[in-house]
């Protein structure tokens, strides 16, 4: 007779157990590539770890508007200026200290006053280049829709059914993350499975001995919507050690579906993250590092306060601060054109990126330590054993 929970003799998600004897038992496990003191620095350069100075309380805040078919998605000004909130740059009203004062550029407002359409054409650009659109005729429009997705479906950690902890979800997301990689999934799977999963721990009563089969549903549903090739029921049943059966499966499923109400509709954080990047013209190891950063936040509670687009905006700002890259006015000017999608404040901004270093910082001695082993490899550029990942102060140029 199957097993009905994973809290007994053979349970993979004992909060007892280690992180390596929580793996899903797979004949072929390739994901283990180091020792359990997996921290071996690769690479430490002191001429570039310049400490990063925190700027002064000068807040500038972008907000979604309302008309946003020829003009730049965001306006910006700051706290202490008379603009409306609803102006652009395009308009002339928007405060240049806040976008483009650290960069410290020669004809600043020859740049602001071309930025929405550069940034249009920038936009449209990187869509293509990245592979999610086939005409660049509706690029921008997709991007509007990406922006107005993302508000929709949002799940604060305070929704989240209150018998289940952090650090009961951080475990289940990690064994995710490890049944997500033996399995080759696409990127976007992992990230919509947790979005699914966040949904329904807020949506759906589900009790803690069927928390694993809940976790393996949202990740079969999210491959049904973006793989080509998908597992057999019964090899997902093995993964779980046939803890549940087909029928048990395919019940949870139905169950999830229609607390949704069939709504399956995401902006990944990994979509902004890579359009971002590809405006910034940021170099393969800053997209790399980046990416670890925003995977660590899948195992944040904190981080589900935020939207997807803050989430990529951090992620990649403090990629950035870890691997500095020479100052040039061609990079300034690109990196300027991307933080112009940023949404939020700035103090927001700093609340995520505290949430990102933190998690990096202890990754490495966590039991939750999935994403560390994954972009620990060569193909990844070893950047989660970077040095500078080691003190969350260290990251943000301030002490702790």
């Amino acid at each position: 007779m199957a097993r009905t929970g994973f809290c007994d003799s053979k349970a993979l998600l004992d909060l007892q157990k280690k992180a390596d004897e929580r793996r899903a038992p797979l004949k072929a496990w390739t994901n283990g590539c180091g020792p359990l003191d997996r921290w071996q620095p690769v690479e430490l350069d002191q001429s570039k770890k310049a400490p990063v100075k925190m700027e002064t309380e000068s807040r500038w805040e972008r907000q979604v508007l309302t008309q946003t078919s020829d003009d730049i998605i965001m306006g910006f000004h700051e706290d202490s200026q008379t603009c409306s909130p609803g102006s652009i740059l395009a308009d002339g009203c928007a405060d240049s200290s806040a976008l483009l004062q650290p960069l410290e550029l020669k004809g600043l407002h020859i740049l602001q006053a071309l930025l929405p359409s550069l940034l249009r054409h920038e936009v449209e650009i990187a869509l293509e280049k990245l592979g999610l659109i086939w005409d660049r005729t509706y690029a921008w429009d997709l991007f509007l829709d990406m922006m107005r997705a993302q508000m929709r479906n949002s799940c604060p950690s305070a929704d989240l059914q209150k018998n289940f902890t952090d650090s009961t979800r951080a475990i289940l997301v990690d064994w995710l993350i490890q049944v997500h990689d033996m399995m080759h999934f696409q990127e976007e799977t992992l990230y919509l499975a947790i979005h699914l999963l966040n949904r329904s721990l807020c949506l759906i009563k589900v009790t803690t001995a069927n928390l694993q089969l809940l976790g393996m549903v949202c990740l079969f549903i999210a491959a049904k919507k973006e793989e080509c090739l998908l597992p057999e029921v019964s090899g997902l049943c093995y993964l779980m050690d046939h803890t549940y059966t087909k029928h048990q499966l395919l019940r949870m499923e139905r169950k999830v579906l229609c607390g949704l109400k069939f709504n399956l509709s995401y902006s990944p954080p990994l979509h902004f993250l890579v359009l971002f990047s590809s405006i910034a013209r940021c170099n393969a190891k800053v997209v790399w590092m980046s990416r670890y950063l925003l995977e660590l936040s899948l195992l944040e509670g904190q981080s589900l306060a935020f939207l997807p687009m803050q989430l990529a905006g951090a992620a990649l700002c403090l990629a950035r601060k870890v691997l500095p890259e020479p100052s040039t006015p061609e990079g300034e000017a690109a990196w300027c054109l991307a933080s112009s999608v940023h949404v939020g404040s700035e103090t927001v901004l700093m609340s995520v990126m505290h949430i990102l270093a933190n998690a990096a910082a202890r990754a490495h001695t966590s039991d939750t330590s999935a994403s560390f082993i994954k972009f620990s490899s060569p193909e990844t550029m070893h950047v989660s054993r970077h040095p500078g990942l080691k003190t969350a102060s260290g990251l943000l140029g301030i002490c702790s």
